[in-house]
């Protein structure tokens, strides 16, 4: 039993001493005219129209958060585009 121990304990001191090299090793430098990596172009946001922002802020007076403060500006957002649509059709002759 003690032969066995001694020799785990002896290969483990040595895998230790052994892998110290590898993780010692520095990374190859780049390529001098190697194409820069592309990067993902940045997700381009619409302009928030008047009404979303009125709802936010009106959101944030109520100090709403989460799924309350989602379903608020849902409501919001809804009347008034149904404020908004009458005044954007067109009138009948």
């Amino acid at each position: 039993m003690t032969k066995i121990s001694s020799l785990a304990t002896v290969t483990a001191l040595a895998s230790v001493l052994l892998m110290g090299g590898a993780f010692a090793q520095t990374a190859a430098p780049a390529a001098k005219d190697a194409a820069p990596q592309a990067t993902a172009p940045a997700k381009e946001s619409k302009p928030r129209s008047a009404a979303s922002l009125e709802c936010s802020r009106q959101a944030d007076e109520k100090k709403l958060k989460g799924k309350e403060r989602k379903k608020f500006r849902k409501a919001c957002l809804k009347e008034a585009g149904d404020k908004a649509a009458p005044a954007a059709a067109p009138a009948k002759q």
